[in-house]
C-alpha cells in the first residue's frame, strides 16, 4: 500500500482517527478505570458520576467501535474490558496524566480567573 503525506483537512487523514477525540472527554477516564479489571456500566457510572448515562454510553460505544474496549454479556450482566489495543494506549495516556500533574499549578495559573 502506498501512503501519502497526511493532510489534516482530508477526511481520511490519520488525525481524523485519533483514538481519543476531543468531543469524548470521558473516554480517557473510562480507559483508565478499565485498566485494573473489567467493569459494569453501573460501576463506571458510579465513579464518573459527573457524566450522564447518555454521555457514558456514547463514550463506551466509541471506544468499542474503535477497538479499545470490548463489551461482554453474560446473561443480564454486561461488562466492559480493555482490548490489547486499548491496553497499548494506557502508556501514552499515563504520560499525559503525569505531565498534567507536573504542570498543574501552571495550568491553573494560566487560566482566565473568570473561567475558574
Amino acid at each position: 500500500m502506498i501512503h501519502s503525506k497526511p493532510d489534516v483537512f482530508d477526511e481520511l487523514c490519520p488525525s481524523a482517527f485519533l483514538p481519543i477525540r476531543m468531543d469524548h472527554k470521558w473516554a480517557p477516564l473510562v480507559l483508565r478505570l478499565l485498566e485494573a479489571r473489567p467493569l459494569r456500566f453501573s460501576e463506571l457510572h458510579a465513579v464518573l458520576h459527573r457524566t450522564s448515562a447518555k454521555e457514558l454510553t456514547r463514550a463506551l460505544r466509541t471506544l468499542e467501535r474503535d477497538g479499545f474496549v470490548v463489551r461482554a454479556a453474560a446473561g443480564r450482566a454486561v461488562s466492559y474490558e480493555l482490548t490489547s489495543l486499548g491496553r497499548s494506549l494506557l502508556g501514552p495516556l499515563n504520560a499525559v496524566y503525569a505531565w498534567t500533574a507536573e504542570h498543574w499549578d501552571e495550568i491553573l495559573d494560566a487560566r482566565d480567573p473568570a473561567e475558574t
